[in-house]
């Protein structure tokens, strides 16, 4: 019982990081200013680890290096810590620990991106003039654009959401999967 706890809270605490850390570097991908009340939120949850690591790792052509490498990171502090968790040293699949930790980065970027697309999916519905949905459709446009560009129009109806969601459960399933196969536990 005392496991299951501890992976279920180290699942939520490190799966909530990692996602601001990569929101933090999405969110400079697509330009969004950092003067708006989310922008500042993740900044300010992320500084401690981002910034330090800023002196190394250098933005470069819009992608900020020191939050993907800060997740990275995380990702590898979180599967190790779930498989000191099952009882194995973590030193001894640290080979498989770095793959593992990959996928799991690969993982919180899907989730995040079905967060974003449900929540703007949402918002649509019941509050289309929210002051969120313009940094919502900043960060989900780059994904949801060609989609909406193949799906034909049914009546102002916009279908890319779901196809989006569809898209991005099929590539959960295949990442989990990959990283079950390589480990004795869930990431």
């Amino acid at each position: 019982m005392f496991g299951d706890i501890a992976r279920f809270l180290l699942n939520t605490v490190f799966t909530l990081f990692g996602a601001a850390l990569l929101l933090r570097a999405w969110m400079l991908a697509v330009r969004m200013p950092p003067y708006n009340p989310v922008a500042h939120a993740v900044m300010q949850a992320t500084n401690w680890l981002v910034l330090p690591l800023r002196h190394v790792f250098k933005t470069t052509r819009g992608i900020d290096w020191a939050s993907l490498v800060a997740a990275l990171i995380a990702a590898v502090v979180y599967v190790a810590l779930m498989v000191f968790i099952s009882g194995v040293d973590p030193l001894g699949l640290a080979p498989i620990v770095a793959v593992v930790a990959l996928l799991t980065l690969v993982k919180w970027a899907l989730n995040l991106l079905i967060w974003l697309t449900i929540l703007m999916a949402l918002l649509s519905w019941l509050n289309p003039h929210s002051p969120a949905m313009p940094i919502l459709y900043q960060l989900t446009a780059p994904f949801l654009d060609p989609l909406r560009r193949v799906l034909p129009h049914f009546g102002g109806i916009d279908l890319s959401p779901i196809l989006l969601f569809v898209i991005v459960q099929v590539l959960l399933m295949i990442v989990t999967r990959v990283a079950v196969s390589l480990t004795f536990f869930s990431i």
